[in-house]
Formats: structure tokens, C-alpha cells, sequence
């Protein structure tokens, strides 16, 4: 499993992938999922990948010599729509040599790719790459897209970044989505790779590999923990059972009529309680005699 974060922003692009291939007892693997496409000057584009790592290799390796029917490559493509059909055509080759073959091992055919970049004379775009090589574009509406282990990391992405959070605050937000799907899940893992993409750049501007002795991530991680843990301990406790006239925090009044769904008692068991067991009876009797 794996978790890659990628962000499309007013003033550029952010993409975040952890390295873990394997987890188990006994075999942890290390594969780095990024990939930079980078003519500078021309085009700047970003792939990072999730699922099969044989199926992310192949894929990987056929679109950078790919051509397809128009004379197109990801290195000529006018637009990044184009780069990400490009892309999504080399999923469909892939399928259709290997899927067949795959399937009678018992191996499902499963990949998916997030792709974004900067193509000279456009905007920067995000995309995400199914299975089947058709994808889907961020807009303003979702700015972000996941790939993976993804729902850890879910909810700090939902409630921060907007298309005009800055750069440097997206990255900060994507390194607390990933802590916590690393606290979560044992099948993401260390190192990570950071890239961030200034709009108009045409070319890589900030890019870092970050291991467990990464002084900021660690900072990430000790920081939003004991924050969490702060803001939790601020807010109070709920109040049960509060007369009608309480206002603040309540939870349940006396006037809510609330009631969970009970699952009747067998009736055998009903007459069980009811009638004392002979070893009860028994026991009661000797401490009948005991009192006495």
C-alpha cells in the first residue's frame, strides 16, 4: 500500500508520496513513487503512483518512450489534457498485455496515478488516472486529489486547503495528512518525497527527501500531536440528562425522548433470572443458617 497527496493551488502545485512498497512481519520494501517529466523552460510534470508496483514500472516506462497515433509523446503533447490521455492510452497498453496473464496468477489489475504539471502556455493541472486509463481533472471544487491508503489523511485536506491557501501552507497541511496516515496505517512508510511547483516556473523549485531524522517533519509530528491533544482537552465535557432551561453543551434533556433499539431477551433466560439456580438456592441457604 502507499499514500501520495497532490494539490492543485492558485500559486502552484504540491505533490507528497511515502516509499512503502511491503509491509509484514518480515518484508518491509522501499520504492519511490514520484517520477519528474522536466524539459525546462517547456514543461514541468509530475506522476506519482499507487498499487501494483510491476503494473507503476511498466506504466512508467512506456509512457516516457511512448508515441501515439498523432505523433504525440508526454515530451511534445501541446497541453497536459493531452499528456494525461497520453498517460491514460500507455494504462491501456499495459492492461492489455499484462491483465490477462495477471488474472491467472490471481493478481488484479490495479493502478492508480495522479498526474499533474505546467505545459508553456497553459495553467497548471492535476489529474487523477484510474485503472482503466480514463481520469478525472481538479477544479476549484476539488483541489486536491489522493491516491492509496487515503482516508487517514482525509480530513485535515478537507478542512485547510482551498485554491488560494499559499505553497508553503499546502506542503505543511500535506505532511500533517501524511503523520497521520503514518500513526494509522503500517503499510505507509518512510522516506518521503516532497516536490512543490511554483506557477510559471517551468522547472522543479523546491524538492526534498525526507527520512525520520528530517528535523521539520519531526517538529510536524511532535507539534500536531500535542496540539490535537490540547484542543481535545479544551473542549468540554458533554452534559446528559439536562433540564429543559440548560443551553450550552448539552447532549440529552429530559424532554428528548431518545431510545436505543433493544433486542428482546429469549424468554428461557427471563425465567432463569427469575428462578434461583439449585446451587444458588443452596448458597443462599447457608448464608441463611450462617446469619442464624
Amino acid at each position: 500500500m502507499t499514500y501520495c497527496v497532490g494539490m492543485r493551488l492558485d500559486a502552484g502545485l504540491v505533490f507528497l508520496s511515502d516509499s512503502r512498497t511491503n509491509a509484514g512481519v518480515d518484508h518491509v520494501g522501499t520504492f519511490r513513487k514520484m517520477s519528474v517529466f522536466e524539459n525546462p523552460g517547456d514543461r514541468t510534470m509530475v506522476l506519482m503512483t499507487a498499487g501494483n508496483l510491476s503494473i507503476s514500472q511498466s506504466i512508467r516506462q512506456l509512457v516516457s518512450d511512448h508515441v501515439d497515433a498523432s505523433g504525440n509523446s508526454i515530451w511534445t503533447a501541446p497541453n497536459m489534457y493531452e499528456a494525461a490521455r497520453i498517460l491514460g492510452e500507455a494504462v491501456r497498453t499495459v492492461h492489455h498485455r499484462d491483465a490477462k496473464s495477471l488474472q491467472e496468477f490471481g493478481i488484479d489489475f490495479n493502478v492508480s496515478l495522479i498526474f499533474g504539471g505546467q505545459i508553456k502556455g497553459e495553467r497548471c493541472r492535476l489529474f487523477q488516472i484510474y485503472s482503466a486509463g480514463n481520469f478525472i481533472e481538479s477544479h476549484n471544487e476539488n483541489t486536491y486529489f489522493q491516491i492509496g491508503e487515503a482516508k487517514y489523511g482525509k480530513p485535515i485536506l478537507d478542512r485547510v486547503v482551498t485554491p488560494a491557501t499559499p505553497l508553503d501552507e499546502a506542503a505543511k497541511c500535506a505532511l500533517i495528512s501524511m503523520d497521520s496516515t503514518l500513526r494509522s496505517n503500517v503499510s505507509v512508510g518512510l522516506p518521503l518525497d516532497l516536490l512543490v511547483y511554483e506557477d510559471n516556473k517551468l522547472a522543479i523549485t523546491h524538492f526534498v527527501t525526507i527520512d525520520e531524522k528530517n528535523q521539520y517533519f519531526q517538529m510536524i509530528r511532535n507539534t500536531w500531536g500535542q496540539q490535537l491533544k490540547s484542543v481535545f482537552e479544551s473542549i468540554d465535557a458533554p452534559v446528559w440528562n439536562a433540564s429543559p432551561e440548560v443551553q450550552g453543551n448539552v447532549l440529552s434533556a429530559t424532554n428528548m425522548h431518545s431510545k436505543p433499539v433493544r433486542v428482546a431477551v429469549p424468554q428461557e433466560l427471563l425465567n432463569t433470572a427469575l428462578t434461583p439456580s439449585p446451587l444458588q438456592s443452596l448458597a443462599q441457604g447457608n448464608d441463611d443458617h450462617t446469619q442464624a
